[in-house]
């Protein structure tokens, strides 16, 4: 089986006053909800289960879901936060009991047009990785670069690089997969940082790196959102000038 978690929790206050009673995975999106393109992405790259690791206004995912579920014949399992936030990593630990032995992990504000399968394939062919990073050669470009690669490895991730610190030249792309025994070890029913983990596997020497070259998108800022649905759109529209005439 192939089985994606995506975290979907957080309160969106970039967003807001549209995540005021939506949640950001349901933002629209070149005219439907972002989980839908999501899905459309994971079902296209072989995923047959996926796992929504919700909190902030849970609801109306569960509902979405539900009916995408039904529509794509796909299992989509939700684990919730419960009283109080966890965050990524908190989030994750919380979604043990439902998890396969390797799992890729994929943000619920991140649309990454590339095959999400390939980290968790990797993964899966190399005994010696505890995880495997998509990483973008981003060199600050799109955002602040957070990641150094070198001998097929992560050997560098953090998302806190002072100014003036050399410069690291990728950045986490957005998927990464997972062995559960890492999971595991996470703390359990306390709120944690998912990037704390990948931080100790990249010094640790565990986390494999798996170049994409075609840059991610996202909705986490306003401007954010408008660059993927100006994208879609473009895409729809080449897609109908492909399409047969009648």
């Amino acid at each position: 089986m192939n089985q994606a978690v995506v975290l979907a929790g957080g309160l969106a206050t970039r967003m807001l006053p549209r995540t005021a009673e939506t949640p950001k995975i349901l933002l629209e999106v070149a005219g439907r909800p972002f989980l839908s393109h999501l899905l459309d992405r994971l079902t296209a790259s072989g995923f047959d289960h996926v796992v929504l690791a919700v909190g902030h206004l849970a609801g109306p995912i569960r509902e979405v879901a539900k009916a995408e579920s039904a529509a794509r014949g796909l299992r989509i399992t939700l684990s919730e936060d419960g009283p109080r936030l966890l965050g990524t990593g908190g989030a994750l630990r919380r979604a043990l009991p439902v998890l396969e032995e390797t799992v890729l992990v994929t943000y619920g504000d991140s649309y990454l047009p590339f095959d999400y399968l390939g980290p968790l394939t990797h993964l899966r062919a190399h005994a010696s990785g505890r995880g495997a990073m998509a990483v973008f050669a981003n060199y600050d470009s799109l955002e602040p670069s957070n990641v150094t690669v070198g001998g097929g490895r992560v050997r560098r991730y953090d998302k806190s690089r002072a100014p003036g610190e050399p410069l690291l030249d990728h950045i986490d792309y957005g998927a990464t997969a997972l062995r559960r025994s890492e999971i595991e070890s996470l703390p359990q029913g306390e709120p944690f940082g998912l990037e704390q983990l990948l931080s100790f596997l990249a010094l640790s020497g565990g986390l494999l790196a798996c170049p994409v070259s075609e840059r991610f998108y996202e909705i986490g800022s306003p401007n954010g959102l408008a660059e993927l649905n100006a994208h879609l759109k473009e895409l729809t529209a080449q897609l109908e000038e492909r399409a047969p005439r009648a």
